[in-house]
């Protein structure tokens, strides 16, 4: 009798630990900010939570995206009373504080350039230095500012476009939803800004490419590969986003100070910082900048390191990186 109790009470045991949650690593895949998105992460309880994901990307795209007419972000660009959500507010003073650093080369008060030039929701503008000139009196960061939880212009025609911004932002969002739900190993991409916290599935610091700069969207070739552990990464370029016309390049990087697009030797820019919304804006600040003013303003500014891809004189790719970068490189 003895006998069969322990058998049954052992039964009971290895049951109850065969229904216990198991932790396994799940992938989600998608679309946002009409790019794609790739996630990576440890669930604690082997659940998938690609539809709890879409609908915190679903929410934030009605903060940010200048696509959605009923975004936070497109009603305050037709100056229509909104209540503006933690996650715009934030968003808006790093901006605010990046475009101080980088004295302007960032700037989403740019919208209208960027618009006009062919690169936003808008068609096309037959651009003129006489249009060009008439946008700029539009553009300017010190033109705007939030104050008592309302946005203030002094141009009521001032705009703002913050995907140079928000999509790293977002990225650092998803990470901390993933977090509250348990997960302490992910990977966050959301078209090439990248947030990465504990190891991947063999145990080992998640590793992410740096493309090589290429016109043909179906090359992958990697110039580097990084190991991201529990930092933030994101990449600027314009040698797949642009046009041409009447035999000229026009790149979607929009310089604010002269109000047409970026044209010098960078072809890409890659930052490395403690959150991937830092990271993304002055990814994009570095494409503006140029070379040599980027890399004045990465050293003044603690926590950045920087990989630029440039042309020299002969149009040969070469390689900048800030010594601290050079830690991160996979051997």
């Amino acid at each position: 009798m003895k006998i069969r109790i322990s058998i049954l009470v052992a039964a009971l045991f290895f049951m109850a630990a065969c229904q216990q949650p198991v932790a396994k690593y799940i992938a989600n895949n998608g679309t946002v900010y009409g790019t794609y998105y790739s996630i990576k992460y440890e669930s604690p309880d082997g659940s998938d939570l690609q539809e709890k994901i879409d609908e915190e990307f679903h929410r934030l795209t009605l903060i940010f995206s200048h696509y959605e007419k009923a975004s936070t972000i497109s009603k305050v660009n037709r100056n229509e009373a909104v209540t503006l959500e933690p996650e715009f507010i934030n968003c808006f003073n790093k901006a605010e504080e990046i475009s101080v650093i980088t004295n302007g080369a960032f700037d989403i008060t740019a919208a209208p350039l960027i618009n006009a030039w062919g690169f936003g929701p808008e068609h096309r503008q037959k651009m003129t230095q006489e249009v060009v000139d008439s946008l700029k009196a539009l553009i300017g960061y010190q033109k705007i500012r939030i104050v008592d939880g309302k946005i203030e212009k002094d141009i009521p025609e001032i705009q703002l476009n913050m995907s140079a911004i928000a999509k790293g932002y977002t990225c650092d969002l998803i990470g901390e939803f993933l977090a509250k739900h348990g997960c302490l190993n992910y990977m966050v991409d959301i078209g090439g800004e990248v947030v990465a916290k504990g190891n991947n599935d063999k145990g080992r610091t998640w590793t992410i490419g740096i493309r090589e700069p290429s016109e043909d969207p179906f090359r992958n070739d990697l110039n580097a590969a990084i190991r991201l552990p529990d930092r933030a990464l994101a990449t600027s370029g314009n040698y797949l986003n642009f046009y041409e016309e009447n035999g000229k390049k026009y790149a979607h990087t929009i310089d604010p100070s002269s109000g047409y697009p970026v044209q010098h030797s960078v072809l890409s820019s890659t930052v490395l910082a403690n959150d991937c919304m830092t990271a993304d804006a002055f990814a994009t600040a570095f494409m503006v900048l140029g070379k040599d003013a980027g890399i004045e303003v990465a050293s003044k500014v603690p926590g950045l390191e920087i990989y630029f891809i440039y042309a020299d004189d002969q149009g040969e790719n070469k390689v900048y990186m800030s010594e601290g970068f050079s830690q991160y490189m996979a051997k």
